[in-house]
């Protein structure tokens, strides 16, 4: 009776043979899958949208704070948002900001400027508007307001607001609105009594 034993040559190629395997089959686990981090946004309160060079980053209707503001048709409403010029070399102008739901829209530059630099900012809405990655001398700070808004600029919808940049061009870009620090609660028969129990 004759053993068969492998010799060690043939012993290395099938170890190194399931080796690769292993690597193989390994290295498909996740192939067509979609990991859970890589559809994350940040936590904002505004849509964004990219063109060009210029990315604009949080836009959004400030829900009103002040007298002065009101989302009621008819009312002024604040708009907020960053564009950020990614190019390294060009500057870009905001031009012009439409929107049909609104019966114009009033950019006031204050100290600041509708220019953006390259590698900067152009901020509105928020006294707090900021770039992580930039330094805050390269944030120019403007205020933008939609006057004599229309029916349909309510929490919870959106509506498209055209941004228009000198080089990037037009820019449409669905805006919601902010929900605000409360929000009223609607109570029917059915809703059920939080306090029984407890």
């Amino acid at each position: 009776m004759t053993a068969l034993t492998a010799s060690p040559t043939r012993r290395v190629m099938a170890a190194v043979a399931l080796a690769a395997g292993a690597t193989l089959m390994l290295s498909a686990c996740g192939a067509g899958q979609i990991s859970q981090t890589a559809t994350q946004v940040a936590a904002i309160n505004g849509n964004q949208a990219t063109s060009g060079d210029i990315a604009l980053r949080n836009v959004h209707v400030v829900y009103p704070n002040s007298e002065e503001f009101s989302i009621e048709p008819g009312g002024d409403a604040q708009l907020a948002f960053t564009a950020v010029n990614l190019s390294e070399s060009k500057s870009d102008r905001l031009k012009d900001i439409k929107t049909d739901f609104a019966g114009s829209v009033k950019i006031d530059e204050k100290d600041g400027t509708r220019e953006v630099k390259p590698q900067s900012a152009l901020g509105a809405g928020n006294p707090d508007v900021s770039v992580p990655e930039q330094a805050p001398e390269h944030v120019s700070l403007i205020d933008v307001t939609l006057e004599d808004i229309r029916e349909g600029v309510r929490p919870g919808l959106t509506f498209p607001v055209i941004f228009t940049f000198e080089n990037a061009g037009d820019i449409v870009v669905q805006v919601p609105v902010d929900a605000g620090p409360t929000t009223e609660r609607h109570e029917s028969e059915k809703s059920p009594d939080v306090a029984e129990g407890h």
